[in-house]
């Protein structure tokens, strides 16, 4: 069975593929960037809040965060560890107030494919910024894609009740800028011994520096910087995930 990316499936079983994500480290990079660029930041606008990894964290460290997460099954489990948030598309949705900052982590803009959603997906975060505010995200790096190829990945992880198998299989388009990552989901319920599979399909689109700068300046924002995403070093052919400090104007 194929299914959207994160449906109920993958979403009941995201926690477990992601056990070993320094969550911590990231946060604490973000807090840096803040403390950096926005200094007088509190309150914090999250796209791609999921289960709620960064998001408590980051009200751990004193600012007030809301997140945005497309997927009902996966923003249930942040509301029950204490993140407020809410069910929706962050390219179309309005929520009545502005905030100081806004992160979008772990590739979350990379999954807008279409130019014209991506366009609302900035003009939304703009309305919804305070004048000066931050939007810090990082996508995946076109250079690095077309230099190192995506290759076959398998991950093999378990708990007490269940183990996995990940298989994650790359499908390049060239024209749309895009990765097809075909992730097959193979579970062994370890009490009954019994198999069951599905499949979801993530398309992941890739963006070159230039082609950011485009966005931001005709969506009302300046490029403060780009870098690799936790190094900060400057991005290279080698640098997968490049992070992006945007300005709203």
């Amino acid at each position: 069975m194929r299914a959207k990316p994160f449906d109920q499936n993958y979403s009941k079983y995201y926690n477990l593929f992601y056990t070993d994500k320094n969550y911590r480290k990231e946060v604490e990079y973000v807090d840096n960037l803040l403390k950096t660029y926005s200094p007088q930041t509190k309150t914090i606008l999250e796209y791609g809040c999921g289960t709620g990894g960064h998001g408590v964290l980051l009200n751990e460290f004193g600012y007030e965060v809301y997140g945005l997460e497309k997927s009902a099954e996966m923003a249930d489990v942040a509301r029950i560890r204490g993140l407020k948030c809410e069910v929706a598309d962050i390219s179309d949705f309005s929520l009545g107030r502005t905030f100081d900052a806004c992160i979008s982590l772990f590739h979350v803009i990379s999954y807008i494919n279409d130019n014209e959603n991506l366009i609302n997906v900035f003009k939304n975060t703009k309305g919804h910024l305070k004048k000066g505010g931050v939007f810090i995200f990082d996508v995946w790096f076109t250079p690095a894609v077309m230099s190192q190829k995506p290759e076959v990945r398998v991950k093999k992880i378990e708990n007490s009740e269940v183990e996995v198998m990940r298989i994650a299989i790359p499908s390049i388009d060239h024209i749309a800028n895009t990765v097809g990552v075909n992730y097959q989901i193979i579970l062994k319920e370890k009490g009954t011994g019994q198999y069951s599979e599905f499949q979801e399909v993530h398309n992941m689109r890739h963006f070159g520096i230039p082609e950011i700068g485009l966005i931001a300046s005709a969506t009302g924002f300046d490029v403060l910087k780009a870098e690799e995403f936790l190094s900060g070093q400057s991005p290279s052919d080698n640098t997968w995930g490049v992070n992006f400090i945007l300005k709203a104007k």
